[in-house]
């Protein structure tokens, strides 16, 4: 491991999706802890009732479902497993998961992977879980009143800061 400082939103972006990643073990996020995807299929089954309401409102039959910070696929793959039974039977759904992490293996067919949200979507974006992880800076008003980058040292997460914000 180096020795390096770095700012915040360099070293989550490692720490969750570089090539050692949180979110790219294979155990994945279901391995440490569970959410309302992992927790039951009731939530599932009332994002698929969404899904079909959407569809019903845009006067359409064809309907996008974009699943945003996707995990492994685990809510796009219940709302579609959910969708006959919440009177979606008659929709033509389009499913995207929207993850940075590796497409797991066995997913649904049906499910298409991207690493960024689809275009030209017509439908329902779900972000469940997305600003959970999405890595940004932290600044920190110095004891001089400027604003600064917090830095961390990558070897024992030590903190320091840095230059002053800007943008």
């Amino acid at each position: 491991m180096r020795d390096e400082w770095r700012g915040w939103q360099e070293a989550a972006q490692a720490a969750l999706y570089g090539d050692d990643g949180f979110y790219r073990r294979p155990e994945g996020p279901a391995g440490h802890f569970r959410t309302s995807v992992h927790a039951s299929p009731l939530f599932a089954a009332a994002v698929a009732r969404l899904l079909v309401r959407t569809a019903a409102e845009l006067g359409t039959a064809d309907v996008d479902l974009v699943d945003m910070g996707a995990g492994r696929g685990e809510l796009v793959t219940g709302v579609l497993a959910a969708l006959p039974a919440e009177g979606g039977a008659d929709l033509a759904v389009r499913a995207y998961a929207v993850e940075l992490a590796a497409r797991p293996d066995g997913l649904d067919p049906r499910v298409e992977w991207c690493a960024e949200p689809p275009k030209g979507v017509r439908g329902l974006l779900f972000a469940n879980e997305w600003l959970d992880n999405v890595p940004l800076p932290v600044a920190e008003t110095g004891a001089d009143g400027v604003e600064r980058y917090v830095e961390v040292r990558t070897r024992d997460g030590a903190e320091r800061l840095g230059a002053p914000v800007s943008g």
